[in-house]
């Protein structure tokens, strides 16, 4: 299956983030922490053009914490000031203003030797669909006023957002970019939820991410799920894959006439509890391998 999803609504963004670049002082890029690369819009670059940028690992909660340390390495090795967080708690997020600072010293100190009060940092935040970008914002804001949802597409539009007297924010809509040149990249999108259900095949997607946990995670997919199966000595094929989830659905009762299993019930099952974090904190792209 061929993933792709640009909505019109995502070309408005990109030209409306572009009409405000000069507005603001930095841009906060949201990435999710269990796929670094496959969140990062490759857009985004041209997008911001040369703007300062602070990389921010989100969902971090659900992420391997080795795995983030590594990829916060990387970051900063490529030269982006780097910070996880975890949104749904507040863990860490209160340092990003000050990073935000940081990384406008220069400026700040200029406009100190003037003789001037620096204003608060205006940001730019930055993500592809259901990345967390709202539950982030309301936590810099202390209150809730971005909608949050746990699909993508909720943000319709650009507001700002006052953050105490250090910052200001200003919310875009997720944006994805037109074609996945690596499908790697569209089914990891998919299978975290970047991507609207209901363009998907559901068991399609559900194939995939059991693979990959057979892959990375074989010993959390037998422990969530009691499977009593052998691993698959080769993971390329298909009906060895279809055999582990056959297994998922015969333990969670996913049964249909004849004691046959509802592949499409269990793919939904697999898909929530990994996104939920059921299944432990996973990461699916080693710094390592990039």
């Amino acid at each position: 299956m061929s993933i792709q999803w640009f909505p019109g609504h995502m070309t408005r963004a990109r030209r409306q983030i572009q009409d405000k670049l000069k507005l603001i002082d930095l841009a906060v890029e949201l990435l999710d922490a269990r796929i670094p690369i496959s969140s990062r819009n490759p857009m985004i670059d041209d997008i911001l053009m040369n703007k300062p940028r602070l990389i921010v690992l989100g969902k971090s909660d659900l992420a391997d914490p080795k795995e983030t340390e590594a990829w916060i390495e990387r970051f900063k090795y490529e030269g982006h000031e780097c910070i996880s967080v975890d949104a749904s708690t507040g863990t860490r997020v209160g340092e990003i203003p000050g990073l935000a600072r940081k990384l406008l010293h220069e400026k700040i100190a200029r406009q100190i030797a003037k003789g001037m009060n620096p204003r608060a940092v205006r940001a730019l935040i930055v993500g592809i669909p259901n990345v967390g970008k709202s539950t982030l914002i309301n936590r810099l804001a202390g209150r809730n006023i971005a909608i949050t949802g746990d699909k993508p597409g909720v943000t319709k539009g650009q507001q700002w957002i006052k953050c105490g007297t250090e910052m200001e924010l200003l919310d875009t809509p997720g944006i994805l970019w037109p074609k996945f040149e690596d499908q790697l990249v569209g089914y990891r999108l998919a299978m975290t939820g970047a991507i609207k259900e209901q363009i998907l095949d559901i068991e399609d997607i559900a194939f995939f991410a059991t693979r990959e946990l057979i892959n990375r995670y074989w010993d959390t997919l037998v422990e969530r799920y009691g499977i009593e199966e052998d691993r698959p000595a080769d993971v390329e094929e298909s009906s060895e894959i279809v055999r582990i989830m056959e297994a998922i659905g015969r333990k969670r009762g996913c049964l249909i006439s004849g004691g046959r299993v509802d592949l499409e019930k269990t793919s939904g099952i697999i898909l929530r509890e990994l996104r939920a974090g059921k299944l432990g904190r996973l990461t699916l792209e080693s710094a390592s391998t990039y």
